[in-house]
């Protein structure tokens, strides 16, 4: 049997929500959107769901072309205990996963896990540079065609989760990639590529080039509040190209918390993953791959908050020492 096979063997149901995570990203809707084609082959209809906003221009301009239907969990009045959900580029327990109601029965990602979960179905690889990878490869194993649209969105997926095939690339991302580039349209990638950034993001550019702090090789920046999720990443990336950082945090308050993104350099050694979830370790949660990862420190009526970024910063800078 193929994983697809395995799958739909477990669900059991002629509909399943698939879940991504919280603030979605490409990858994320990319990997929902294929797999809902895969069920829906196999005759079971499916909901695509999250939790939090979409404001990327990228990927709005991405849903809109692709006429992806998505709902956001608050919005979804008939979902209940009995119904099941299937994870994708997400995991339950994960601090960007909110834990709706319903039951999870199967997760699809590609991040490593920190959390111990018995799904039904569980196909979890993180040595893989994008979930997109993951669900292309079910296309092909099963000898289903890929039309235009789902190539598109699973090239895009990808192009953005491994940064142009620069981070944490496998052989199977190099495969599908190469696959896909002939399937999809790459006037519409263009299009998604050349609206990236909105004339607002220059402000948290400001803001956190404003806000730099520089502890050895490892830089701290705010972005100021409010910042999407999308775009603390986007600027997290940006602060590695300054020279000799070797490990970025980039922060925003947000509602509830202080939200991050973490990167490390391919040549520094720094488990970006593991050094987050050490990092904010009893004060919040945090995870990720070896070179990207996220964290979110909710607010503490003990502390105010600018103790509390002093106290992840501290960790941050003698977990980088060591």
């Amino acid at each position: 049997m193929t994983k697809l096979d395995e799958l739909v063997d477990v669900i059991g149901n002629q509909h399943v929500y698939v879940q991504t995570h919280n603030f979605p990203d490409p990858d994320a809707i990319a990997s929902a959107f294929g797999l809902q084609r895969l069920l829906e082959i196999k005759g079971i209809s499916s909901t695509i769901c999250y939790k939090g906003n979409i404001d990327r221009r990228n990927l709005i301009s991405m849903i809109e072309k692709l006429n992806i239907e998505v709902k956001c969990v608050d919005d979804i009045s008939e979902l209940c205990a009995e119904d099941k959900v299937i994870l994708i580029d997400s995991q339950k327990g994960n601090g960007n996963t909110y834990d709706i109601i319903g039951d999870e029965i199967a997760c699809i990602d590609h991040h490593p896990t920190f959390c111990k979960i018995d799904y039904k179905f569980m196909d979890v690889r993180p040595e893989v540079g994008a979930c997109a990878s993951i669900i292309a490869q079910y296309f092909y194993e099963n000898n289903i065609p890929l039309d235009k649209t789902i190539a598109t969105a699973l090239m895009y997926g990808i192009k953005i989760d491994t940064a142009d095939m620069t981070r944490g690339v496998s052989k199977l991302d190099l495969e599908v990639f190469q696959n896909l580039y002939f399937a999809a349209d790459m006037s519409l990638i263009s299009l998604f590529s050349s609206n990236e950034l909105q004339l607002k993001d220059l402000q948290a550019y400001s803001t956190a080039i404003e806000s730099i702090e520089v502890d050895g090789q490892i830089c701290f920046a705010n972005t100021g509040s409010n910042c999407p999720d999308g775009l603390i990443a986007t600027i997290s990336d940006f602060i590695m190209s300054l020279e000799n950082i070797d490990f970025s945090v980039v922060y925003s308050y947000n509602n509830g918390g202080i939200k991050m993104s973490v990167r490390s350099s391919k040549h520094s050694g720094l488990n970006a993953g593991e050094i987050v979830m050490k990092a904010l370790d009893e004060i919040g949660t945090g995870g990720g791959h070896f070179n990207m990862a996220g964290g979110f420190v909710p607010y503490n009526e003990a502390l105010d908050i600018e103790d509390l970024v002093n106290i992840f910063k501290n960790r941050f800078v003698e977990l980088v020492k060591v």
